[in-house]
């Protein structure tokens, strides 16, 4: 009699296509996923239909994802119910593509290059998550990021220590909604998951935060503690750049032994994503020059937590970036997935258990 070994089929997100994790059943020791009640139609048409339609909308798109041309194209349907003119599109220029290509017929998008945003007809889109800095990623704390380089470093100098604190809501994330106070404008903040939306809020983006409520109720997952973890970010915008996939680490770390180790998948096809870490690669920029700063950089609070979170454990990365950037970051480089489970075994043994977690930026482990 033969023993056959079972392989799970275990499909982790990896930029714009998902790749398949061989892993044996004896060798899986968790799956851990995001989960939730996703909106119907009729819920989310019922909460956009409070919008005032009558006066122009100009919507600016903060980062790509599916839920938020969800809610553009259920808008547009409103729109031409209702027989009133079709929303403006605005979002950065590096992602205007991908945007487009999501978007409805007859709908046109623009670049958003105005730093001015004190225009009242602006409504700010964004799906909240979790954020090492801030506790949470929202419309205000992008905005900050954004467009207060000044406020931003008021807003690192009052991080909690030098580890990243996701799901907490430290003294940072209070400068974000200050800054947001100064203009009036709209935000529609968006929970999801992978399979969709589980809710949002259309209000002012300093009141638009209350929606950590709802992300808390379904992404906090008690797991104890692993030795070995894969991680996926579960969409390709939380892993289009380094600096974007980095939160779904922070977001994981606490489930993660001592001495243990995590691969990261992100395939990061549009680079670093992060003035800092490029500066520390290009050696302008040192580790102890991340605890006092005297003006901010886009990204410090990453550089910072990586190079003290891997006092605690190793980290791997299966991406496409080159293997220098991963060696000068502490790093290993592992050029696909399959290499990942062969790098596990060979270094940890043939028993190793390893935990996965298929939506690394939506998920906060403790």
């Amino acid at each position: 009699m033969y023993l056959v070994s079972i392989m799970p089929e275990i499909w982790l997100n990896y930029g714009v296509t998902d790749v398949v994790l061989d892993i044996k059943a004896e060798n899986l020791e968790q799956k851990i996923d995001s989960d939730g009640k996703i909106m119907d139609d009729f819920a989310i048409n019922d909460k956009l239909n409070t919008i005032d339609l009558s006066k122009p909308l100009e919507l600016v798109v903060l980062h790509h994802s599916k839920s938020i041309l969800k809610i553009i194209s259920s808008l547009f349907t409103l729109c031409e119910q209702k027989s009133k003119p079709f929303p403006k599109i605005f979002t950065e220029k590096k992602i205007l593509n991908l945007v487009k290509s999501g978007l409805p017929e007859g709908s046109s998008i623009n670049e958003f290059d105005d730093a001015d945003i004190s225009n009242s007809n602006l409504v700010f889109m964004g799906e909240m998550g979790f954020d090492g800095l801030f506790g949470y990623e929202t419309v205000a704390t992008r905005l900050i990021k954004k467009f207060g380089t000044e406020s931003m470093l008021s807003a690192y100098a009052k991080r909690q220590g030098n580890l990243p604190t996701p799901g907490q809501y430290p003294e940072s994330l209070t400068e974000a909604k200050k800054f947001v106070d100064n203009f009036e404008i709209q935000a529609i903040e968006i929970i999801a998951n992978s399979e969709g939306i589980l809710d949002f809020t259309i209000d002012h983006p300093s009141k638009t935060l209350s929606t950590t409520k709802i992300l808390e109720s379904n992404s906090i997952k008690d797991i104890g503690q692993h030795k070995t973890m894969i991680m996926s970010t579960g969409k390709d915008a939380s892993n289009d750049t380094l600096g974007n996939s980095l939160s779904s680490l922070w977001n994981c770390s606490n489930a993660i032994k001592k001495d243990g180790l995590a691969i990261l998948v992100a395939e990061c096809k549009s680079g670093l994503g992060s003035d800092a870490i490029q500066q520390y690669i290009e050696n302008r920029l040192t580790l102890e020059q991340l605890r006092n700063p005297t003006k901010y950089v886009d990204g410090m609070e990453d550089l910072l937590f990586l190079s003290e979170i891997q006092k605690n454990f190793q980290i791997g990365l299966v991406s496409i970036l080159p293997e220098f950037y991963a060696k000068k970051l502490d790093m290993i480089s592992l050029p696909g997935i399959k290499y990942s489970m062969d790098y596990i075994l060979k270094t940890q043994g043939a028993r190793q258990k390893v935990a996965v977690v298929l939506d690394g930026a939506r998920l906060f482990l403790r």
